[in-house]
């Protein structure tokens, strides 16, 4: 799989990298439902096999447990086949249904220490502050994430859902390596701004639920949608709910013709979409089985035409007004 430079860092990224979000299981207030723990690690395992270079994690997937998840798989790879490891820190589950936004110090060179411990390894190749909140922490927390740096615990640093403001206040402090935002058919506001900015600023941009959660596969219906268990999070999110859900849904109906066109799925046109981007290096693209990254592996391969990307800008355009019309 090709590969393309993190921002000004050493760190070549496969264009699609393993998120590690959903492996987290379903016994928190943002978790995916039951995850079989050994369909978890070979994803992992798959994932590498296939060409991927990099896993994306967080401490607060699953309190702890994705990245417990990742670093199993981690000692079953070796160290001649580890990935490049990524993972968060601001957030800190007190307890299942209660996520604490902190940024102080101490917590971050705690969560450093944690992340660790779990991932079994020495330094982490991309640390990130995983949100900007409490927004007037954002400085203290980068500068701790600076100290980890200059410690070697962390190779680069970087931010995940940050907007410009903010980003220009951390550079004043120390270059941001990389942006991680969401970005999809259906979520596409940073192209206004965001994506320019960290182009002009070379901040690597890698990119997370690029098929929205499941929602762009291609494989979800409305009746999936209403039957999610309560420990699956998306049964409450908004965009998986009517009206919302149909609209989507709509688009995705809409995009299968165009995916065939290629010999692929919707969800492999959604990862392709993004990127097209030059500002975008990696797509995070997250999977709870070896089956699921088998199935979208190829999108990386993809090179959109502009008939097509001309006819997906159209259908876009019907979505959005779909999307308006059903929710007055």
């Amino acid at each position: 799989m090709k590969t393309r430079k993190l921002g000004t860092t050493d760190l070549e990224l496969t264009e699609i990298g393993f998120g590690s979000w959903a492996i987290g299981g379903g016994d928190w207030k943002f978790g995916w439902g039951h995850q079989d723990q050994r369909d978890a690690i070979d994803a992992i395992r798959v994932a590498v096999d296939l060409g991927i270079n990099w896993i994306d994690t967080a401490a607060v997937y699953g309190g702890g447990r994705s990245e417990e998840l990742v670093g199993q798989a981690l000692r079953e790879l070796g160290p001649a086949r580890r990935p490049i490891i990524a993972t968060k820190c601001g957030r800190v589950m007190r307890d299942p249904d209660t996520i604490d936004k902190i940024l102080k110090r101490s917590s971050v060179i705690a969560e450093c220490e944690g992340s660790l411990q779990r991932l079994g390894i020495d330094s982490i190749d991309l640390y990130q502050l995983h949100w900007p909140e409490p927004d007037e922490d954002i400085e203290e927390g980068w500068s701790a994430l600076v100290e980890l740096k200059r410690q070697g615990k962390v190779r680069e640093i970087g931010v995940s859902n940050h907007n410009v403001d903010q980003m220009r206040r951390l550079q004043a402090i120390h270059p941001v390596a990389s942006l991680q935002p969401p970005y999809s058919l259906i979520v596409p506001d940073v192209e206004r701004e965001i994506l320019p900015f960290c182009g002009a600023n070379r901040i690597g941009v890698v990119v997370y639920s690029p098929m929205y959660k499941g929602l762009l596969t291609g494989q979800f219906t409305a009746q999936r949608a209403a039957a999610l268990p309560p420990s699956d999070h998306r049964s409450r999110d908004i965009r998986f709910q009517p009206p919302q859900v149909d609209a989507h849904l709509g688009l995705v109906e809409c995009l299968k013709p165009i995916a065939a066109k290629y010999g692929g799925t919707v969800g492999e046109l959604a990862i392709a979409w993004v990127l097209r981007r030059p500002e975008v290096t990696s797509a995070i693209v997250g999977a709870r089985s070896p089956a699921q990254i088998s199935q979208t592996i190829q999108a990386a391969n993809w090179q959109l035409d502009e008939e097509s990307l001309r006819t997906i800008e159209q259908l876009r355009a019907g979505h959005a007004q779909a999307l308006r019309i059903s929710l007055q």
